[in-house]
């Protein structure tokens, strides 16, 4: 039984298929796959670029409920519903994100699903894969180097050394590195100021890469980043330091998407990865739109809750690609609907209806949200072997009162078979050919406005509020002409207001927005709101202390 065996052992006695095989299956000629090993392989720009004039399939997004600790299986239900696509007879393929080492070692363990729904090779997927991050990395780290060492030949551009904007990165948590002092140790080493770390994830680079459509237009974002200000406050762009084309040289491949496979043998996109708060937390543009044009059917995710992660993938990332979803699935489980009603986790095994009853609240919520971009909505409720009938049934009557269903699904436990019922949900509704998709704010509206808009329609808060250097920050960039870019919220995902612990579905709280970044090279204002890391620390008893490699020299511990 699933429940005896850990994901990783469920994950290492699957049959895996040649990735040539599974290619075939999307019509990949095996000469446009460039494989890492015989499991995994990038798919060339080369025929990526052929597949311009073919006709897209239908878009499904798989977001979720605000987080708990209680878990509830996102990546999990986006594989389980690819596999019941396919079980059901349709051609559908899985755009996932790529997992980063900082939370595999911090807390997480792995991000590659669950169960019997889970992509593979699962060591490889949450380790090292096939260098993406890395190169991501370097890249950034590259335009760093360049900076300090244009201010060190002379500083012909007349940066503020008080004013670079530009961190260092690395895909590991380490609180140690948020804030340092760089360049001692005499004149050789140049000029000291201070700076700092974010995790590989939370760099500018990252959600460039995830939203370019091609190498051209990758260069183009890498050049258009904001590095620095001089002392007038004039921007300086990465393209000034004529950093732009050695970063583009460095992620030419890690462009390309990845393929991999499911555990029941179904094509999975897995690529890119950029942090759910401070960007737009999805995969890549590139992977997506080639999923598109290869199956009828795409199964993808966004970050964290519906309120964080959908909207993000409406605003941001449709808004950007053209992508049009044709229904949103919406992951409940009846574990974290009690802990939204007051239950604390370790009571989450006692039945307890009324406290899912209040819980429901926050799922309503997010129903709610996600129809008011046009797009259709089904719950999928990812069961837990402690649900009682009376719960499942609750949640089932909550969401029918919005006129729309829950599914109960067993994916994790049963695979594809798990996951029929849901799958052929979302065939009727896909089909049925309601959705009417639009971006929650237009292009033109100011940029505090947007922010005003998704605090009062998305968050239900009374008002945003700012500082006035901050809204004159806006103001400024809206007179040098980003005025257009969309707006990506960074707040904590725990809660519809900025407070972790406010748990349900408060209203009329007030989001105060502390800071604003300009990321002009992935195309999005950052509004900060609350306290936001973006470069993570490791727990107490973080998960690498149990990733180990067992007598046999297998990995244990990624879970």
């Amino acid at each position: 039984m699933a429940e005896t065996k850990s994901d990783i052992e469920i994950a290492r006695a699957a049959a895996k298929k040649p990735i040539q095989e599974v290619g075939a299956t999307l019509g990949i000629p095996s000469e446009h796959l460039l494989p890492y090993g015989h499991d995994k392989a990038k798919v060339s720009a080369e025929f990526i670029r052929s597949l311009d004039s073919r006709k897209d399939g239908k878009l499904i997004l798989v977001t979720a409920i605000s987080p708990t600790p209680a878990g509830e299986g996102k990546t999990t239900t986006t594989v389980g519903l690819g596999d019941g696509l396919n079980r059901i007879g349709r051609k559908a393929a899985v755009c996932i994100r790529e997992a980063s080492l900082g939370p595999c070692f911090g807390v997480k363990g792995g991000a590659a699903g669950g169960g019997y729904a889970q992509v593979i090779p699962m060591e490889d997927m949450n380790l090292h894969f096939t260098g993406d991050f890395h190169a991501i990395t370097s890249a950034h780290n590259l335009l760093s180097a360049m900076i300090d060492n244009h201010i060190y030949w002379g500083n012909a551009l007349e940066i503020d050394t008080r004013r670079v904007a530009w961190r260092r990165v690395m895909d590991m948590n380490d609180r140690a590195l948020r804030q340092i002092v760089c360049s001692l140790g005499g004149v050789t080493n140049g000029f000291p100021r201070e700076g700092g770390f974010d995790i590989t994830v939370a760099s500018e680079v990252m959600a460039i890469l995830c939203l370019a459509r091609d190498l051209e237009d990758l260069e183009r974002r890498l050049g258009a980043i904001i590095v620095a200000y001089r002392r007038d406050k004039s921007p300086v762009y990465a393209r000034d330091l004529k950093a732009d084309g050695a970063m583009a040289v460095l992620l030419k491949d890690a462009l390309q998407p990845n393929l991999v496979q499911t555990l029941e043998n179904n094509p999975a996109f897995v690529h890119g990865g950029p942090f759910a708060n401070i960007a737009h937390g999805c995969n890549s543009v590139m992977a997506t739109r080639t999923a598109l044009k290869l199956a009828d059917y795409v199964v993808t995710e966004a970050g964290f809750g519906a309120d964080l992660g959908a909207e993000k993938f409406f605003d941001i990332k449709c808004r950007k690609a053209g992508l049009k979803p044709a229904v949103a699935v919406i992951v409940a489980t009846v574990r974290a609907m009690k802990m939204h009603g007051g239950v604390q986790k370790d009571k989450l095994g006692t039945e307890n209806v009324e406290a899912v009853k209040a819980g429901c609240a926050n799922l309503g919520r997010h129903i709610e949200n996600v129809k008011q971009f046009g797009v259709p909505a089904v719950v999928a409720i990812n069961h837990f072997v402690t649900d009682t009938p009376a719960e499942i049934e609750a949640i089932k009557d909550y969401v029918a009162s919005f006129g729309e269903e829950a599914v109960v699904c067993r994916h994790w436990a049963e695979g594809s078979t798990g996951a029929e019922e849901l799958a052929h949900k979302v065939v009727e509704i896909a089909e049925g050919g309601g959705a009417q998709f639009s971006p929650l704010y237009p292009d033109e509206m100011k940029l505090f406005d947007k922010i005003d808009t998704i605090v009062k329609r998305i968050y239900r808060g009374s008002e945003a509020i700012a500082d006035k250097p901050v809204r004159d920050l806006l103001h400024q960039w809206e007179n040098q002409g980003y005025g257009d870019l969309p707006v990506c919220i960074a707040k904590t995902q725990y809660s519809f207001s900025t407070d972790p612990s406010l748990r349900g579905a408060p209203v009329d709280h007030v989001v105060p927005v502390r800071e604003v970044r300009l990321s002009a090279g992935a195309g999005f204002i950052v509004a900060i709101c609350g306290e936001i890391m973006t470069m993570p620390g490791l727990p107490r008893s973080p998960s690498a202390e149990r990733i180990v490699l067992n007598e046999a020299g297998q990995i244990e511990g990624l879970s």
